[in-house]
């Protein structure tokens, strides 16, 4: 990377960035608006582009470029910009070197369709050292609007993603498997294997999420009928079977085994979370709820990183449904039940999923961890059965 006016070329020895800082904060995600220039119908979280009043109350540049700086100064190596779309805001470009500048990898998550030739040779001159997270939802304009309902962002995504070809930039294309989407998936991951750096498939998000602000009944209606039927999960999974066998029984070998009564049993908030468009700080993207959530205008992510989030992963359920099958579950693993989706599809913190609960039974009784009719949460030789999947899983 060459000297400019935007950053200098300083080796890791002599930074300040990596002498004797505490690494209280590993990583964060910070959604820069709830806004898009799509208006996808799967989206759990997209406002139009132009809500005026949405864009009067997200994180000013100056905001922003502070919560960057204290993560810097907290140890945090990487960042990424998500949303809504992040290239709505016009200042990404001065967010995005403020970020660089300060030594931070940059992941970022669009849809390609704002790319345009000046941003696409910023990221060739300025590389943000991680691949950039391209969303694609067809492989023709007919099937891509379906989803997006934009008319001409078909093209316009197919140009930024050629943008960042042509500028090399490396990215790694991702999709949805939505009914419009399925019958392409064979086409798109031809294609996939064309874009350089491509070592694996690309890959798909399954499990729609309702509003994470439970904003809108009619669009989680509209979402619910997206969703794949638990079978289908198994199905879309097994299009790459040996791969997709060999991965489940290592996962489920190290993974697998009852959740007991805490909510929080992954790594949010252990040194790393979520700021919103709005500059709260929350443990992940889909917890959202007022009591897990930290306003960063009174207070800082040192505080938040040190004191909140300890104690949000100390919450127990209390729910007798969630206590009699999701804590005594031992297919929790294969499971994506936590507050953020409970928050989500029932506005609490530890009410079961029914859904989540369908697809992780599915998949437990494809890898012959469960037979036909039982539930994970009444099996008592759960080890035995654990440990058969294990020497099947060394044996890959």
């Amino acid at each position: 990377m060459p000297d400019s006016k935007y950053c200098d070329r300083v080796s890791q020895g002599q930074s300040e960035l990596w002498r004797g800082r505490p690494r209280v904060l590993d990583a964060l995600e910070m959604e820069l608006t709830e806004r898009c220039n799509n208006n996808c119908v799967h989206c759990y979280i997209n406002l139009p582009a132009t809500d005026d009043d949405t864009k009067g109350r997200e994180l000013s540049t100056e905001s922003a470029a502070g919560i960057l700086r204290d993560a810097a100064a907290l140890g945090c190596l990487q960042v990424r910009f998500t949303g809504g779309e992040p290239l709505l805001r016009e200042d990404f470009p001065e967010l995005y070197l403020v970020a660089r500048r300060l030594g931070l990898r940059v992941l970022l998550s669009t849809n390609a369709t704002l790319i345009n030739p000046q941003l696409a040779t910023l990221l060739h001159r300025f590389p943000p050292l991680e691949s950039i997270d391209v969303s694609l939802y067809g492989m023709t304009r007919e099937s891509y609007e379906v989803v997006s309902r934009v008319s001409g962002s078909f093209e316009a995504a197919w140009r930024g993603v050629n943008l960042l070809l042509e500028n090399r930039v490396r990215f790694v294309p991702r999709s949805v498997a939505l009914p419009s989407i399925r019958p392409e998936m064979d086409e798109f991951e031809a294609w996939a294997k064309t874009v350089p750096g491509m070592e694996y498939a690309p890959g798909y998000t399954m499990l729609l999420d309702l509003r994470c602000r439970r904003d809108s009944a009619q669009k989680d209606r509209m979402i619910r009928t997206l969703r794949l039927q638990p079978d289908d999960v198994v199905t879309v999974g097994m299009r790459r079977e040996e791969e997709y066998l060999r991965g489940m029984k290592q996962f489920c070998a190290a993974f697998i085994g009852p959740g007991g009564e805490r909510l929080l049993t992954c790594g949010a908030g252990v040194r790393g979370g979520c700021v919103d468009a709005y500059g709260r700080f929350q443990p992940c993207l889909s917890l959202r709820h007022p009591a897990t959530s930290y306003n960063l205008s009174g207070g800082s992510l040192e505080d938040a990183l040190k004191s909140f989030f300890p104690r949000i992963r100390t919450i127990k359920a209390e729910n007798p449904d969630y206590l009699a099958r999701c804590a005594r579950c031992f297919i929790k693993g294969l499971c994506e039940q936590c507050p953020g989706k409970s928050w989500m599809e029932h506005g609490t913190l530890d009410t079961p999923v029914r859904y989540l609960c369908e697809v992780a039974h599915a998949q437990a009784r494809h890898l012959g961890l469960l037979r036909d009719g039982e539930n994970a949460w009444q099996v008592v030789d759960w080890q035995q059965r654990v440990a058969a999947l294990r020497l099947q899983a060394a044996a890959t």
